[in-house]
């Protein structure tokens, strides 16, 4: 019989493999889970894009809204069923277009087809009512949403308020704003500014501030543009030293003006010989925590520029750059154009569109039709004619009116061929000269010698 007892197992070997397998076992608990995590952890789901609608691509490419129109048509005798995003589509389109007329049957045949529709296309609509003075169309639409499953929030509230108001309809939007909680509404700092405007419009700053207080006291709190509008009013008026007050009084309250809010102030200086002032107010408001921008700039080139000093002007823009690295844009730019221009420093206005041009700003329509307009102002038409050129290449256009007096001087001038050239620029764009033009034309050329006349019949037969 074997005896177990005399047999005395090693027990180094043992504990070796014991300590082994625990370790082994200590690395697999370690490093299992951060495996496991690394393998099995899902990749991020990407939301779906949404599948492209093929009648709202149509309705995108066409350009006439019967033909759009006729599209809903088209793809409804297909068997299509529309919804709400091709809906809004169509009628935004129509929109574009002032083609009110269409939307008045769409919007009944939404409403038939009861269609879920959002508050935002009933804002957009409203927005271009009002743009055609269609008042009635905007409160009716109002009216209207909650027949659309959609019932009215305060932004198509707010946006009836200021079409209202920018109407010239006062009264009505001061009526609707008082039955505000009639229909369901608590007024919000927006609905408040805009009546603060209608009162300011009307140039009533005490009943402006008593909306301002009704505001406070209905712990409405009061934003920038709730200040700008006050102290813009005040500044303009020449109560400088009440704007300033209100700023200061909106600094201790804990608000943070804007820059505008200080371009409004500055202005305000300005605009009572206190240029100095200003200029130390935009130096001043970066230490209040708010940077300088091109509204600030604009302000004091501005009253440079006015006062005949654009040399000092143009001396400032170059200051700011180096100091405060305000790059002045198209806009300052334009200011010095438009100053020289009515001094009848056209040269010099030409050599700012070139200096603005090396440094890296692009004109635009505004830098071109005020030199357009000032070397016809000064009977200089071949330099205005090089101007529309290089304003046509970049893809803008002149004028009317620039086209008329460019047309009229070049013919006085006996340039018939460049005549030629711009009445054909103008018809392509579908810009027909006015008849007082050729009236004058005739005129003028009345008693002259018959070679003379002769041109200006000739030119009117072509071009009439």
């Amino acid at each position: 019989m074997f005896n177990f007892r005399a047999v005395k197992p090693p027990l180094f070997p043992i504990q070796i493999r014991t300590s082994t397998t625990r370790a082994r076992a200590r690395i697999r608990i370690r490093t299992r889970p951060r495996t496991q995590t690394r393998t099995n952890d899902p990749p991020p789901r990407r939301k779906p894009e949404p599948k492209p609608i093929p009648f709202i691509d149509d309705v995108k490419q066409v350009d006439d809204p019967e033909e759009a129109v006729s599209l809903l048509r088209d793809y409804t005798k297909m068997g299509i069923k529309h919804d709400y995003p091709s809906y809004s589509c169509l009628l935004y389109k129509l929109a574009r277009s002032s083609s009110f007329h269409h939307i008045d049957h769409l919007l009944h045949l939404i409403k038939r087809r009861n269609v879920r529709c959002k508050e935002s296309l009933f804002v957009g609509l409203m927005q271009h009512y009002g743009k055609r003075n269609l008042i009635d169309k905007v409160m009716n639409l109002f009216y209207d949403i909650p027949r659309f499953n959609c019932e009215p929030g305060l932004v198509s509230f707010n946006t009836l308020l200021n079409l209202l108001v920018d109407n010239g309809q006062f009264g009505d939007a001061n009526d609707l704003f008082l039955r505000s909680k009639e229909l369901g509404f608590r007024p919000n700092s927006v609905s408040y500014n805009v009546m603060m405007k209608g009162w300011l419009k009307k140039g009533d700053l005490g009943n402006a501030c008593k909306v301002f207080d009704e505001m406070l006291d209905r712990e409405v709190e009061p934003s920038v543009v709730t200040y700008n509008s006050l102290i813009g009013f005040m500044c303009k008026k020449g109560d400088v030293e009440k704007g300033i007050k209100l700023l200061d009084d909106m600094v201790k309250k804990g608000r943070h003006p804007n820059a505008v809010t200080y371009a409004l102030v500055m202005q305000g200086l300005c605009s009572v010989g206190k240029y100095t002032e200003a200029k130390k107010m935009m130096f001043d408001m970066e230490y209040r925590g708010c940077k300088p921008k091109m509204a600030n700039l604009g302000v004091l080139v501005t009253d440079l520029a006015r006062r005949g000093m654009i040399d000092e002007a143009k001396s400032f823009v170059l200051e700011m750059k180096k100091k405060k690295k305000l790059k002045a844009d198209v806009v300052i730019y334009n200011i010095l154009v438009n100053f020289l221009c009515k001094e009848g420093e056209v040269e010099e206005a030409y050599k700012v569109l070139v200096d603005m041009q090396m440094k890296g700003c692009e004109p635009n329509a505004v830098t071109y039709r005020t030199l357009v307009d000032g070397f016809c102002r000064v009977g200089n038409y071949e330099r205005g004619l090089s101007i529309v050129n290089a304003m046509l290449m970049s893809r803008h256009c002149p004028r009317l009116e620039s086209f008329n007096v460019l047309v009229s001087g070049l013919i006085r001038g006996g340039k018939l061929d460049e005549a030629c050239f711009v009445l054909e620029e103008m018809e392509k764009r579908n810009m027909r000269c006015q008849l007082s033009i050729w009236e004058s034309l005739v005129k003028d050329f009345c008693g002259v010698n018959d070679d003379t006349f002769g041109l200006v019949t000739q030119l009117f037969s072509i071009h009439s």
